[in-house]
């Protein structure tokens, strides 16, 4: 008995020794893998770059995890029971290590000859999911091990359940147990109920076999078996299991979902960004506030997608996407696979026509919902045929729909479904403060998940008659008036940078003879504008271009000028018109305002230029650089550069005040409806009317908007500048300006009014009976007429009748 006693104790301090020199072998092998105190103490998860609106809405979100730290003390107690139920009873208790889970991972791989799962601790899971792999070794296990004995030394239990809640894998790109709830119900953690928080609490031992979203018959099985243990362990009583457990599935693929719309808007900072930080950005935790306003940003999209729309449906009905007979018996199955495999846009379904009847007929949607279309919900649709034409007026459902056509349907305010189609044309606007250049609302195009083209910085069209004030104010700088007389008649040009000899026309082919400088703005006259370019001088009218932001280089260099055929993006044509919006100061748009990091330090702060009013000038820079003042902004007072003075104030304002009369008289009539008096603008449009713009403003606030198709193709008979462009420009504006007092642009105390001749701009009489008022600068009043010498208006007597018959005329057309 000794004998075999003393066989036995060598045997197992053998034994022992040998498990000791294995164990001290292993850990030579792995040492170096095992993370030192300080990376233990210093562990930063991946976060994702995020962008949001000025006023804090999210826009956008960049990165491979989706991700959203919390602290520990920010965990549901009922997330944590149910962690605990699900993953490891013993957490609070065992040193990192559960032996006896070991022991049984031991016992299933003797038994079986197979590595099973179990064993793993949440420190153990930690430590995988920081340091390690996810290969499935024996040098991994064991090296698990060693950093989870090491965290537990180093980290106390509440800051190693805070890095599992924060960096375990949920499934779906989210990371961590609070982007799990935004991703799958769209909640914040804390707004969670019982049955939610056990079903993600799921999610740990296989993401995807446990997914609410794609399996949630095991979802539900794993989510209630997590129920019952917490049962068992006393975490929660026999009632609150019950409700639990009934509850029925509600989760969905939420995604990271915006505040706002504005993917064009995110991309321009990833894009900026980019280039400074590298792929650093997606993962870094970066936070980024833009200068965009989620009110005005929100206008901004339902003004051009509304404006898009209504364009398309002028233009008639292109007809369904498909037709498949075939599928109006199909099963229920196969009739969504077919809708749910085209794509759709944001809102709205795809359907297939069952039946019809004279006004009605009977839909299924792409989410498996029959509906019943009304006959107000397509009886607009008037066949395509070209840009210029459309069919007749349909009289009958059967008119625009048969049984198999598969159509697309948007939501109606009147209506529940209206007949849609994918428009073709695209519209984009830019908004910017006036005061300092900041972007305030931005949209690319129509859908920006379709077509990421953004045709606000990336597409340069011809800007038209957009242009022309950019011309008048040279003309005004150089000495003329908004009285001065230009002859509107046919001219013939043989401007050598021209390719042969010209002959500008005006729309319409219309000749108003002599002219003011302000009716020809206001009736956009190319004429006048070719006549009065050719005056200037292409070259000093090149140079001049430069204070509003524009490249001589880039504009053309001849007489075509004069009427917009430069090729031009709309945020050059935004900044140019800031210039008039703000008192005639040069600002750079800009978007990035903040950037910090995740410890909430700065890493970049904008310094806009800013047109000083009211600030106080610092002493003046001797290197070149911008003039510093001091501003008073809503964060206190700031150090900021000046933005210089390019354009006389005097010359300024009488240029802001005949835009004001294209709102009043002019092609941007229809904008009377906002009735402000302090907005101006104009219109533009380009040969054939492949382009169509507006560009308004008050003293604060500057808007472009451009429609065109990306081709350039013709918009079609009757489509203008004031028809596809304006109608999305006012209302934007109705929102952007909603309840601010008017705005104007400031008006020098040096000018004067006077009273002329409608005729001739020159003074009037005495008591002539047609004599207008005119704005002028006091050293460009037109002289006394000597009233000795005849006059040059035999027609004074019918001059108010002809303006009344012009503006009527202007009236009927806009």
């Amino acid at each position: 008995m000794a004998k075999t006693f003393k066989i036995l104790f060598f045997l197992g301090l053998f034994g022992a020794l040998c498990a000791i020199g294995i164990t001290y072998a292993v850990y030579y092998t792995v040492k170096d893998r095992i993370p030192t105190v300080a990376e233990l103490k210093d562990i930063e998860l991946r976060i994702p770059l995020r962008i949001y609106t000025a006023d804090n809405q999210l826009i956008g979100e960049f990165g491979e995890q989706r991700r959203t730290p919390i602290n520990y003390s920010e965990i549901p107690q009922g997330l944590e029971q149910a962690i605990l139920a699900a993953e490891d009873t013993n957490f609070y208790h065992h040193p990192g290590v559960d032996i006896l889970g070991l022991g049984r991972a031991v016992m299933q791989l003797i038994t079986t000859g197979q590595k099973q799962g179990g064993g793993s601790t949440i420190t153990m899971q930690v430590a995988r999911n920081y340091f390690l792999s996810f290969e499935q070794t024996y040098i991994r296990k064991f090296t698990e091990i060693f950093i989870a004995l090491k965290m537990e030394r180093e980290l106390s239990k509440h800051e190693i359940l805070e890095l599992y809640v924060n960096k375990i894998y949920l499934g779906n790109r989210a990371y961590g147990f609070e982007a799990a709830a935004q991703v799958y119900y769209g909640k914040n953690l804390n707004e969670l109920d019982l049955a939610q928080l056990a079903m993600i609490a799921g999610l740990p031992k296989a993401p995807s076999r446990f997914n609410p979203v794609v399996n949630p018959s095991r979802a539900l099985i794993r989510r209630n078996w997590i129920l019952q243990r917490m049962l068992s362990l006393g975490m929660i009583d026999k009632y609150a299991y019950q409700t639990a457990v009934e509850a029925p599935i509600t989760a969905k693929n939420h995604g990271i979902m915006p505040d706002i719309e504005a993917g064009y808007i995110a991309e321009m900072v990833r894009s900026e960004l980019y280039s400074t930080f590298g792929d650093d950005l997606y993962s870094t935790g970066m936070t980024v506030y833009t200068t965009i306003n989620a009110g005005r940003q929100k206008a901004a999209n339902a003004a051009v997608f509304d404006g898009v729309l209504n364009y398309d449906m002028r233009h008639g009905y292109r007809g369904s996407i498909e037709t498949r007979i075939d599928l109006i018996d199909a099963p229920l199955e196969e009739q969504e696979k077919a809708l749910q495999d085209i794509d759709g846009l944001k809102d709205w379904q795809t359907a297939l026509v069952i039946s019809t009847q004279e006004t009605t007929a009977d839909v299924r949607l792409a989410n498996g919902k029959r509906a019943t279309l009304s006959w107000d919900a397509v009886k607009w649709a008037r066949p395509y045929l070209s840009e210029d034409s459309q069919g007749p007026s349909p009289t009958t459902v059967s008119d625009v729909l048969v049984p198999g056509d598969i159509v697309r349907l948007r939501p109606d305010n009147n209506l529940e479904w209206l007949l849609a189609q994918k428009p073709e044309v695209q519209t984009a606007l830019i908004s910017l403060n006036s005061k300092d250049g900041a972007i305030q609302a931005l949209v690319g195009g129509f859908n920006f998940y379709e077509n990421k083209f953004n045709r606000i910085t990336q597409s340069k069209r011809q800007p038209g008659s957009n242009f022309k004030p950019f011309i008048y104010a040279s003309a005004l700088d150089r000495g003329y008036t908004a009285a001065s007389i230009i002859n509107d008649a046919p001219v013939v040009f043989n401007d050598t940078n021209l390719a042969s000899a010209w002959r500008p026309t005006n729309d319409g082919g219309k000749f108003y003879g002599p002219t003011r400088l302000r009716q020809a703005l206001y009736r956009s006259q190319n004429i006048v504008s070719v006549r009065l370019l050719d005056e200037l001088g292409v070259r000093p009218t090149l140079d001049f271009l430069r204070r509003f932001g524009f490249d001589p280089n880039e504009l053309p260099h001849n007489l075509s000028l004069s009427l917009g055929s430069a090729n031009l993006s709309p945020l050059q044509i935004a900044t140019g018109f800031a210039v008039f919006s703000n008192g005639g100061y040069q600002v750079q748009p800009y978007l990035i305002n903040t950037v910090i990091d995740r410890n909430n330090q700065t890493l970049f702060q904008a310094n806009p230029i800013t047109v000083c009013l009211t600030c106080t000038l610092l002493e003046k820079t001797t290197d070149g650089e911008p003039q510093m003042g001091l501003f008073d902004t809503p964060k206190g007072i700031r150090s900021l550069p000046v933005a210089p003075q390019v354009l006389d104030p005097e010359v300024n304002y009488i240029v802001y005040d005949m835009m004001r009369d294209v709102i009043k008289y002019g092609t941007g009539r229809r904008a009377r409806v906002l009735q402000r008096d302090d907005i101006a603008g104009k219109t533009g449009t380009t040969n054939d009317g492949r382009d169509a713009w507006f560009s308004g403003f008050n003293g604060n606030l500057v808007t472009s908007v451009w429609s065109g198709f990306d081709n350039s193709s013709p918009l079609g008979r009757g489509e203008w500048g004031g028809s596809v462009s304006l109608p999305p420009w006012i209302d934007y504006m109705r929102d952007a300006l909603k309840d601010t007092t008017p705005d104007f642009v400031p008006k020098p105390s040096s000018l004067v009014t006077v009273r002329i001749d409608p005729k001739t701009g020159e003074r009037a009489l005495p008591g002539q009976s047609n004599a207008i008022f005119e704005i002028f600068r006091k050293d460009h009043v037109p002289p006394q007429r000597d009233l000795n010498l005849p006059s040059l208006n035999n027609n004074s007597g019918n001059e108010s009748q002809e303006e009344k018959q012009e503006n009527n005329a202007l009236e009927n057309l806009f």
